[in-house]
């Protein structure tokens, strides 16, 4: 009756009804059950019987029969719909049936293994009492938590072993030979959350997966597999990627469930003019309170330690002020009264990685039993970890995937009783998509999970694994990829194999696997130091190619919530020495990208575009940096860098402007505002420019007319220095010489043209990039984005001359940023209109006049009177989507002075 109370109150609400852009209730469903397979293991039945289970629910019944006639299986049910029985029993019977079957669980985390752990512990027990052997059934967790005297005994005894993607990579698979008992009677591996396993990741655990079996056909199996995933568009797709062989597919939930409220809040704007809203930390903490207070025990998902940590303080006081505070009492006793007073911080939790284990098993306990009202946590509990029956979800931030969306908010409700979620946006691009348009919650999940096992940099590194586990036979393969010979031959050139009568031996370093983390493309890392000498301590890792980006000399580096300042980064050493710092401004590298295509692989003509994609070299060079404030995104200054370029060969997605669509944007009329202060040094600047240009345009090589100067062109822009008049010297790069040239009024016109192109072309890339991980459920930094200028040609030009090839138009190139990519170009392709559509959503349903974070990124204040960036990306946008509207009437203005 608390949450029908509490539900009451929040609808009438105004001011949260307001903020409201849906308000869903799901309706209870009842159960589907279906007779317990009769070829299942008399035990079994008597367990189930036991346990007052005299049926399955109809996905149950249906994925133990599948499992029994040998297929392997991928089960796409919701969260708390019994997917744990689902393979259990299958590999219960095997074990019971088999004395030398044995079973392998990979769980993404210790944590959620663990918890299985406990749950097969229980079987055990059940079954025991049906007759079953004591011993017969051992199950055991085997990860690095598991002490050094205690594996051989594991090794020889486990029968049922739970591990994860890791600890198989590094410490059972190149020790294949201490467990040939078990490889010999494998014959289930449960691949859990499989949803977990995409990009980087998924692509590594694939080759795991060909490893594991590749050393079971060595030994004489060949196990069957079953994976279990949240909802994503291509289970099966994935799941036989990764198992490589067919799959079946059970997504029918028969499972129960109670009637559920799902609600999505956008919090108010504050600054309308920068589309800056209210913190999503303190709304979800009011909204929190107010579940705590009404009696409903609650989750509270944050995305980040730092979010968790400050939620669960702000709770922790806002729900003190009315439990334990006097009337009159303050904010200052509040926080004395939540620090100090056991109830408060036993019944409010806090759970992120970091924890003790004995602490995290005692949050989970007091979920379960109901002593903890509300916790606080990481996606550490998004997966299924058993923490009993909460009433309510509220999810702080879009947790970047759908998957992961319904993974949190399943964990309220987990009964036939009714719950409820509450998603509560930032003010971040992809936060307000999503927000905006409930469908994508709603409707069939448009995420597709995607790997490709077959990238040659994870390949040959995997190929290096297999091949010290196990020498490679002649004509042997690995798995079903088109490359091994290729990489066998590449392995032995360079010295890693010994090729003898077809077969390859291994004659490299030990054990390779060590060297190769599953969560990156490479094992060249740069380690992150703070302090010196005795002091110095390693807080953390980052791939060498991202170092110039995010470690480069000045940036400011965030690590578990603290801030700290790079104070050099040395790439040959692959060092980067950091302090602690605090600032209140955050810094972005500025890179030169030159993007060159190798091989278009598919292109098609659209509306006012040629869409492509293929194989790209791209080489990006970090120039630069900005410190930018929190915020306001004021900018606080441009610094100069010097890095070497690196290049990397990988695909892309692009599309190429074509002159029709830039002339809308040309028709837009000029800046709406001249720029009156180009810093103290630019007439003598604009004197330099003119004699060394022989006071000719640089472009058509007409002279000066007596009594007429040319105009001086900054090539890039002068707003993007952010020069700010007594603030900072940034007009000296601004007006370096290398940056302006000479030229006429017509030829500026021109230029001008394509700066319009230029900052619709970047507002559109902007929203672009923001939305890719929507569908590709990718992480945002695996995508990088370039924008190329090109060459302007539009309603202005009336030379005559041939247009220009589709290598010199202004384009977007959106291409992945490891080496030979994973397959998100060829679907960026695909989705080429959706995304375009979704983009153009996105801008004009954004209530900011100019511009902002939420649509087309920051924008400086200057920049917004100059230039109306989201304007220009909508009116592109409508011209490469068929949505084109009249653009906006701007004011006259002033001749620009040059």
């Amino acid at each position: 009756m608390a949450l029908d109370q509490l539900l009451s109150d929040l609808r009438g609400d105004a001011q949260f009804m307001a903020n409201l852009t849906a308000w869903r209730t799901l309706p209870p469903q009842a159960p589907q059950v279906a007779p317990i397979p009769p070829d299942l293991h008399p035990a079994l039945h008597a367990a189930l019987a036991a346990r007052g289970l005299t049926a399955l629910y109809t996905h149950q019944a249906r994925a133990v029969d599948a499992a029994l006639a040998g297929a392997h299986l991928a089960i796409v049910t919701p969260t708390a719909s019994g997917k744990t029985l689902c393979y259990n029993l299958p590999v219960l019977h095997s074990l019971m049936q088999d004395p030398a079957a044995r079973a392998l669980y990979l769980f993404p985390t210790k944590a959620l293994g663990h918890d299985q752990l406990d749950e097969l512990d229980g079987w055990s027990a059940d079954l025991r009492r049906q007759g079953a052997p004591a011993a017969g059934l051992h199950a055991a967790a085997y990860d690095g938590d598991t002490p050094s005297n205690a594996r051989a005994r594991l090794r020889r005894d486990t029968r049922l072993l739970i591990t994860n993607p890791d600890m198989l990579h590094t410490g059972i698979l190149p020790y294949h030979a201490n467990w040939e008992p078990f490889f010999a009677g494998l014959r289930f591996v449960v691949l859990d959350e499989m949803h977990t396993y995409r990009g980087i990741f998924g692509s590594h655990v694939a080759n795991l997966l060909r490893r594991l079996r590749r050393i079971c056909a060595f030994y004489g199996s060949a196990p069957q597999f079953i994976c279990t995933s949240a909802t994503i568009a291509n289970p099966g797709e994935l799941a036989e990627r990764l198992v490589e062989a067919p799959v079946t597919v059970i997504d029918e939930s028969g499972a129960p469930r109670g009637a559920k409220h799902i609600l999505l809040y956008n919090p108010p704007l504050y600054d309308a003019e920068r589309g800056l809203r209210r913190s999503s930390t303190l709304e979800t903490q009011g909204i929190a309170a107010r579940c705590v207070l009404a009696g409903v025990q609650t989750i509270v998902f944050g995305r980040s330690r730092l979010t968790t940590e400050l939620l669960l303080t702000y709770l922790r006081e806002r729900v003190a002020r009315v439990w334990h505070v006097p009337a009159g009492g303050n904010r200052r006793q509040a926080a004395r009264a939540a620090e100090a007073d056991s109830p408060i911080t036993t019944r409010i939790r806090g759970y992120r990685g970091g924890y003790l284990p004995s602490e995290r098993r005692a949050i989970e306990a007091g979920l379960r039993g109901g002593e903890v009202r509300a916790v606080v946590a990481t996606n550490a509990l998004e997966l299924g970890i058993d923490i009993g029956q909460l009433q309510a979800a509220i999810l702080c931030g879009y947790p970047g995937t759908i998957a992961a969306t319904w993974q949190q908010m399943g964990r309220a409700g987990r009964t036939d009783e009714a719950s409820l979620a509450i998603l509560v946006a930032t003010g971040g691009a992809l936060d307000q998509y999503v927000i905006r348009h409930p469908e994508f919650l709603f409707e069939r999940s448009p995420e597709h999970a995607l790997i490709n096992p077959d990238n040659l940099l994870l390949l040959v590194d995997h190929m290096r694994c297999a091949a010290f586990e196990l020498p490679f036979a002649p004509g042997e393969g690995f798995g079903h990829s088109p490359y091994a010979a290729d990489v066998l031959a590449l392995l032995a050139e360079q010295g890693d194999l010994h090729a003898s009568q077809g077969d390859y031996f291994w004659t490299g370093e030990a054990y390779p696997a060590r060297a190769i983390s599953l969560r990156s493309s490479g094992s060249d890392t740069v380690t992150i130091q703070t302090g010196r000498g005795d002091a110095a301590a390693v807080i953390g890792g980052l791939e060498q190619a991202a170092a110039p980006l995010l470690l480069h000399d000045g940036a400011i580096y965030l690590h578990e919530g603290q801030s700290y300042g790079v104070d050099a980064l040395d790439l040959e050493r692959s060092l980067a020495q950091v302090t602690p710092i605090e600032v209140d401004y955050y810094t972005e590298a500025l890179a030169e990208t030159e993007v060159t295509v190798l091989a278009e692989q598919d292109r098609r003509a659209v509306s006012g575009a040629l869409a492509a994609h293929g194989d790209l070299r791209v080489s990006l060079q970090v120039a630069g940096y900005r410190r930018i404030k929190r915020f306001t995104h004021e900018m606080l200054g441009v610094y100069p860098l010097s890095y070497p370029p690196r290049i990397t060969e990988t695909s892309g997605y692009w599309f190429h402007v074509l002159p029709a669509a830039q002339a809308a944007l040309e028709q837009m009329g000029q800046w709406r505002d001249s720029v009156n202060d180009y810093g103290p040094n630019w007439e003598e600047q604009r004197g330099r420019v003119r004699a060394r240009d022989g006071y000719r345009c640089t472009q058509c090589g007409l002279p000066e007319a007596p009594g007429r100067q040319h105009d001086v062109h900054h090539l890039a822009p002068f707003r993007t220095f952010g020069y700010v008049a007594g603030l900072n010297d940034a007009y000296l790069a601004a007006n370096r010489l290398s940056n302006l040239v000479l030229v006429c009024r017509t030829c500026h016109q021109r230029l001008e043209a394509g700066v319009r192109v230029r900052s619709g072309l970047d507002g559109a890339a902007y929203a672009l990039t923001n939305l890719a991980p929507l569908y590709l459920m990718c992480d945002p930094q695996d995508i990088g984005v370039h924008v190329l200028r090109g060459t302007v040609q539009g309603a202005h030009q009336q030379t005559g001359e041939a247009a220009a090839p589709a290598a010199r138009l202004p384009t977007v190139y959106l291409y992945e940023r490891i080496a030979a990519g994973l397959g998100f170009s060829a679907r960026l392709f695909e989705l080429h209109s959706t995304l375009l559509d979704a983009a153009y959503d996105l801008i004009r349903q954004c209530p900011c006049p100019n511009g902002c974070p939420a649509c087309v990124g920051p924008v400086l204040e200057t920049e917004g009177a100059m230039l109306d960036t989201k304007q220009l990306a909508l009116a592109l946008l409508g011209q490469l989507t068929g949505r084109a509207a009249p653009g906006p009437k701007f004011d006259s203005v002033p001749e620009i002075a040059f």
